[in-house]
């Protein structure tokens, strides 16, 4: 059992609970990075600030070698450091507002994707695997930071930079900019040939991270039964496999990003020599042409040798972060997916802010409530319905089972009936409120969910039965436990060892018995919906769990979806589903 919190995904059976409500899913245009723009044009700025910087290192050489003495030189060479220094600031003012800005957009498409996985029904059977989305949120998010901190100033950059050292260049040497000119374009050109091969590198890594965590969640929430079959050795093997098929995917990226770096480095090693080699014949004499109606002086050719290099930085500064690029990508498209909106929708978890317990939908009160179902239809897909044209009425206070073959609709209603997803038509009403997305979160506060097999965290049992909610402490807890004859297990469990994951250390019938607890504890749970309670269990076990389910009811609405008879003839009347109908 679960109690259903409000606006949260309750825990279906080995499903796993999402935290805080979300609010409305963003739309896809609102889901794309927002990057600081104010810090790459700083960083941008302070790359400019080179140009200045270079003409007073060059006009001091040139001075010297003119005869010049020191006095001449001094002022253009505290003009260089004066410049040095706030290029140093810029770049470093820059670097942290784009930081800053890529750490909180990394939050926000976190909080985005987190927010669209609570909104998602957890009977939706396309609602990605926990690992999976576990990797997604946590691990590959990471790989958004350095390409919206690192790769987009950088790309600010290359448009702006290059453009105004060519400006500075030509008014000395029009060959020099054309030198400049015809380089700089392969770059680009060959570096988006090689990414289009580095972004499906990058999201098959990232696929396979993905589905190597999933399938390492699964069976270590899996180990027990693993043991029992004596699976573990193929177990490892696949793990194995999987972890190499891992490596051999990372190798690939990486070598991609290798191979980008260098093809850039080449391209721009081969522009700078080229200009270089021209200055240096034109200085010499060979090579007379290439300047505006002159021979350039040795501060002017100094100074396109200084600029020449840091024409082609931005480019430099790009290949190195073009990796960042294939990865944050890829992790991009990854929060996408997991931000979209799911078939089924978790009723009422947008309105989760306005709603936080049962007394805010107006007539709502303390005692248990009736439930009503009239004309319900519903389907897990398009065109096969589980429910159709269903009708029931169960009492205030009334114990009600629901019974028929598997697959007859009986688990559907259940979670109708919780809020867990939608229904295609027809109402229900709990205790006179008609469940809709404005009052789903303040119904679902009113009730306990009781599976097959509850979900246990690692922790003590007293944790376990409280699991943090407001109003319930050591008090209810303790009064919980003994109303479900669990004190025993409480007992005889050491200090200091707590409960594993998933109910380690627990049978399945004191597992049960901590669910039922749960139940009890909550103050607010006045309606208890319980499915298959006593199934797989010896008689012996689903007689102690019948009696707690009836000793915590007492008082409360309960609905059970059972094939136990015995089960069926502690209740106040059976209702038989058939063909998604009453029967």
């Amino acid at each position: 059992m679960d109690t259903v919190p409000p606006g949260n995904n309750p825990t279906l059976e080995t499903s796993e609970s999402s935290g805080e409500a979300p609010g409305k899913p963003e739309r896809p245009e609102n889901r794309k990075p927002r990057p600081s723009s104010v810090g790459a044009m700083v960083q941008a700025l302070a790359a400019l600030f080179w140009i200045p910087q270079a003409a007073c290192l060059a006009w001091s050489v040139g001075a010297l070698a003119n005869g010049a003495g020191l006095q001449a030189v001094v002022p253009l060479a505290l003009g260089a450091l004066a410049f040095g220094l706030v290029r140093a600031g810029l770049d470093a003012w820059g670097t942290r507002l784009s930081f800053r800005s890529a750490r909180a957009e990394v939050s926000r498409l976190r909080d985005s994707a987190a927010r669209a996985l609570a909104l998602r029904s957890p009977l939706d059977r396309e609602r990605p695997a926990s690992g999976e989305a576990a990797s997604v949120v946590a691990e590959q998010a990471d790989a958004v930071l350095p390409y919206l901190s690192r790769y987009l100033p950088v790309q600010r950059k290359v448009v702006l930079v290059p453009l105004v050292i060519l400006a500075a260049v030509l008014p000395f040497s029009w060959l020099s900019a054309l030198i400049l000119l015809i380089a700089a374009p392969l770059i680009p050109m060959f570096m988006a040939l090689i990414g289009l091969k580095a972004k499906e590198a990058s999201e098959a890594q990232m696929l396979e991270i993905g589905g190597m965590n999933a399938f390492l969640l699964d069976r270590l929430r899996g180990l027990a039964t693993i043991r029992a079959l004596d699976a573990v050795d193929a177990t490892a093997t696949r793990l194995r496999d999987s972890a190499e098929r891992l490596r051999t995917r990372t190798m690939a990226v990486l070598r991609i990003a290798f191979l980008s770096s260098a093809v850039l480095e080449l391209f721009s090693a081969l522009g700078v020599a080229l200009v270089a080699v021209y200055i240096g014949f034109h200085l010499l004499g060979p090579l007379p042409w290439g300047a505006w109606g002159g021979k350039l002086t040795l501060a002017e050719g100094l100074f396109i040798l200084l600029l020449a290099p840091a024409f082609f930085e931005p480019l430099r500064e790009l290949a190195v972060v073009w990796h960042d690029r294939a990865s944050g990508v890829a992790a991009l498209e990854s929060l996408d997916r997991l931000a979209r909106p799911g078939r089924l929708m978790l009723p009422g978890a947008s309105n989760a802010n306005d709603a936080s317990n049962a007394d805010d939908v107006d007539g709502v009160s303390h005692h248990a409530p009736s439930v009503t179902v009239d004309g319900l239809a519903f389907g897990y897909d398009e065109g096969a319905r589980q429910l159709d044209d269903l009708s029931i009425h169960v009492a205030a206070g009334e114990k009600v089972a629901l019974a028929g073959a598997s697959g007859s609709g009986k688990s559907s209603l259940l979670a109708l009936i919780a809020g867990l997803v939608a229904a295609d038509s027809g109402t229900i009403s709990i205790g006179g409120v008609p469940l809709t997305d404005e009052t789903a979160t303040a119904l679902r506060a009113r009730m306990a969910w009781i599976g097959q097999k509850p979900h246990l965290f690692s922790g003590s049992v007293t944790t376990n039965v409280a699991l943090g909610r407001p109003g319930v402490g050591r008090g209810e807890v303790n009064a919980a436990i003994a109303q479900v004859a669990l004190a025993d297990v409480v007992g005889r469990r050491r200090p200091g060892v707590p409960v594993g994951e998933g109910g380690d250390g627990l049978s399945g019938g004191e597992a049960l018995r901590l669910a039922l607890a749960r139940a009890a504890a909550d103050p607010h749970a006045d309606i208890i919906l319980a499915d298959e309670p006593t199934a797989h269990l010896d008689p012996e076990t689903a007689a102690d769990v019948r009696a707690g389910l009836l000793r915590i009811a007492q008082g409360k609405t309960l609905i059970v979806a059972t094939h136990d008879p015995l089960l069926m003839a502690d209740m106040d009347r059976v209702v038989a589903i058939s063909g998604g109908r009453t029967a």
